[in-house]
């Protein structure tokens, strides 16, 4: 079964990456039907498809391929993660943005999402866009916030090369990569999530930007119809995977520590960093409901967090199944704009 490589946000005019060829059913499942999403202390947008961001404005240096880790997989072999870095043409020491891309944990396509990651570095942020190992490299979530944590070390110890303030580092997920991106922000300063790779540099980041990720992978489904549901209940699923290893026949009900060891709620601390969420009300791939949760854990322990919900929107990333309008409500100059104005805050101040 092949599955489509694109899952992030999609762009015009940018060339979709080749499909991954699995063995067997694709492992994950398009919901028939979205529960009325719970608003609460969110913010409720209704932000249309206009006016949308541009870029080109100003004149951005790119490092692409930079190898920033090693892995040993099962079979013997190794794998070179790499990173994409594109900033501003000029000297100024800036803020470092690590932009984690979704793809149901079966891929990790550095390369989608051009136009954001280029908008984000047109107003004045180093972005990042790094590979990470997913279930079809055996991994599990553990790994994954692993070589998260590892790309932010290899900046922050390359920081004068590239021109980055390493005390001013955040991470910028969607989809899967927003999962992995508030599991790095809830385990901050955490020995077990830490990694090994250049462990005399820290691997903490000071902000978080989660677009329409998971949180309790348990209930990721929990705003769908019953048979998707049923679905992620079982243990052929990309998400169960993830979470307990692919193969090894575990589900959610059967192993709830587990799954909530897996939950970025679980890790909050004090070393928690500003959180800013989002989701739209007609994501039929991951419950809005996941979103709505882990804010309101934050705000519960006193961490700042602030969550968006866009009035109508889809997941963001359908492009894959050829839905090209759903990316439309999340490349609009009020959404980005949220999104640079937060790290701004966060990474300037």
């Amino acid at each position: 079964m092949t599955v489509p490589s694109d899952l992030g946000t999609p762009q015009a005019g940018v060339a979709l990456p080749p499909p991954v060829e699995l063995d067997g059913p694709v492992p994950f499942k398009v919901a028939a039907t979205v529960a009325p999403a719970a608003v609460g202390t969110s913010v409720l947008l209704n932000p249309g498809t206009t006016p949308q961001i541009s870029t080109g404005h100003l004149s951005l240096r790119a490092s692409n391929g930079v190898v920033y880790a090693t892995r040993r997989l099962s079979d013997g072999s190794t794998l070179d993660l790499s990173l994409d870095l594109v900033r501003p043409d000029t000297g100024e020491v800036l803020p470092l943005v690590v932009y984690v891309p979704g793809g149901a944990f079966l891929m990790a396509p550095k390369d989608s999402a051009v136009e954001l990651r280029h908008f984000v570095a047109e107003s004045g942020f180093a972005v990042a866009s790094i590979e990470y190992r997913t279930c079809l490299h055996d991994a599990t979530y553990t790994e994954g916030v692993e070589d998260v944590r590892a790309a932010v070390r290899y900046l922050r110890a390359h920081a004068e090369q590239y021109g980055i303030d390493p005390a001013r580092v955040g991470v910028w997920g969607e989809s899967a990569g927003g999962y992995l991106a508030a599991l790095t922000g809830t385990t901050n300063g955490n020995v077990r999530f830490s990694g090994h790779d250049l462990e005399q540099v820290s691997g903490d980041v000071q902000a978080v930007v989660d677009k329409f990720g998971g949180g309790d992978l348990a209930r990721v489904a929990a705003d769908f119809d019953a048979e998707t549901r049923d679905f992620f209940a079982g243990p052929e699923n990309s998400i169960a995977w993830y979470v307990f290893g692919r193969g090894t026949g575990k589900t959610f009900a059967e192993h709830p520590e587990q799954a909530r060891q897996a939950n970025p709620a679980t890790h909050i601390s004090p070393l928690t960093p500003p959180f800013l969420l989002f989701h739209g009300t007609d994501d039929h791939l991951v419950s809005p409901s996941q979103t709505h949760e882990l804010h309101e854990a934050l705000c519960a322990a006193d961490v700042e967090s602030t969550r968006y919900v866009l009035d109508g929107a889809r997941h963001g990333d359908l492009g894959f199944l050829g839905d090209l309008e759903s990316g439309l409500p999340w490349t609009t100059q009020q959404v980005m704009g949220l999104i640079v104005d937060f790290l701004g805050k966060h990474l300037r101040g």
